[in-house]
């Protein structure tokens, strides 16, 4: 039996709706795909509800026309500078060792890894196990059915405040759409992009969006740090529109057709005609200028990227490099720089292996939408109904935080 997922990915520069199918092997199929402008958001946060549900419905409607379904409920990524993160463990004691560890024991140790300080009005969104150990006997990554009469976990925490989580979740309900579970968005790229020998040596994935860089770094098969840098590519866009004198959308479409992270890549005399402030006529800009420009603002974002695995004290654990994804990874040159800037490999991340609708997907841009569709595949799918037409439901209960377990 088939069974139908889908996710909605609300971020800075768009929103996409998709929609998938998972047949009996497992196989996931997209079926629909809606795209449309954001609107309503700065830096992956909602600042206008209003726009913000118009902007998601349009690209809702659109995945629906085309698989035919109705959603009526979607796996839905969140990120944003009120994001925040830490590390965490919790011990318990297990009354019954010689019947073997349970979900009932895993749960509890969970539980305890959270009686820790939060930032205030805040609420957790993941309880992601970073490792479990049994009577002091690390590495173990699924205790369930082991015995032992000390359980203890290591956990990565990640919470956002509580009025942005509100805000987002809202805009959705009011469609008719149940938020069935809300990922962070660098999770759910890390499920599109990453390979599971990346994941395992040590990796850092960064998702360079509209608003905002986001970073996961991953170790053992499991995410051990998250972070939101607040710059991405609009910043690129806004540094063109500045030094060129030039509006904000024309400074875009030049980034788009003409960027070049890396001057050295570009001759000396190629011109371009862009539009300028108070003319009719258009101003010739030198390519090599533009690509000063870029230059600068993607080392200053390599070097936050190089700043923010340092904190983490992770560094000497990436041999897998870093791999970037989002828009923004689409610049030419920018792998090159940083890497320079960084002293790791880099690769941009690209997601593989995708059946259906997959023509524009495959674009490191729609890392974040299709790694949510993917969550809900690997993650209990969740049917949505078959038919064409919106119809009022009820909105159910968001679940706060899943407790990612392994396998």
């Amino acid at each position: 039996m088939e069974k139908t997922i889908a996710s909605i990915d609300v971020g800075t520069t768009k929103v996409c709706t998709l929609v998938g199918e998972v047949n009996e092997l497992g196989v996931l199929r997209i079926v629909g795909v809606g795209v449309s402008p954001s609107r309503g958001l700065r830096k992956g946060v909602v600042v206008n509800a209003n726009e913000a549900a118009d902007a998601i419905i349009a690209s809702v409607e659109r995945a629906e026309r085309i698989s035919g379904y109705q959603v009526t409920r979607a796996y839905t990524g969140i990120a944003g500078m009120h994001i925040a993160s830490q590390n965490s463990r919790g011990v318990v004691a297990i009354p019954h060792g010689d019947q073997g560890i349970t979900d009932q024991d895993v749960s509890r140790a969970l539980d305890a890894s959270q009686a820790i300080s939060i930032p205030e009005h805040h609420d957790v969104i993941h309880v992601v196990p970073r490792g479990f150990s049994i009577d002091g006997q690390e590495g173990v990554s699924d205790p369930r059915s082991m015995f032992g009469a000390r359980l203890e976990v290591q956990v990565h925490l990640v919470t956002g405040s509580t009025l942005s989580i509100q805000n987002l979740v809202r805009c959705i309900n009011s469609l008719n759409i149940e938020v069935d579970e809300l990922i962070l968005a660098p999770l759910a790229s890390g499920e599109a992009v990453l390979t599971s020998t990346e994941r395992a040596m040590g990796v850092a994935l960064a998702d360079v969006g509209g608003g905002t860089t986001d970073i996961a770094i991953f170790i053992e098969g499991s995410v051990w740090h998250t972070a939101i840098l607040p710059v991405g590519g609009h910043h690129l866009t806004n540094d063109i529109a500045i030094c060129l004198r030039t509006p904000f959308d024309e400074a875009e479409e030049v980034k788009k057709k003409y960027g070049h992270a890396d001057p050295t890549e570009v001759p000396e005399d190629e011109t371009l005609d862009i539009a300028a402030f108070g003319e009719e006529v258009h101003q010739r800009v030198s390519r090599r200028q533009l690509a000063e420009v870029l230059n600068a603002r993607v080392e200053e974002i390599a070097t936050m990227i190089l700043q923010e695995i340092k904190r983490s004290g992770y560094d000497g654990l990436l041999p897998a490099g870093v791999v970037l994804c989002g828009g923004t990874a689409e610049l030419p040159g920018i792998r090159n720089v940083v890497r320079n800037v960084i002293g790791l490999p880099v690769r941009v991340g690209r997601p593989q292996d995708l059946q259906g609708l997959v023509d524009t997907l495959t674009s490191p841009a729609y890392a974040t939408s299709v790694g949510l569709l993917m969550w809900g595949q690997n993650h209990k799918p969740v049917v949505v109904r078959s038919h064409p037409h919106r119809t009022s439901s009820g909105k159910g209960v968001l679940r706060w935080f899943r407790n990612l377990l392994p396998g």
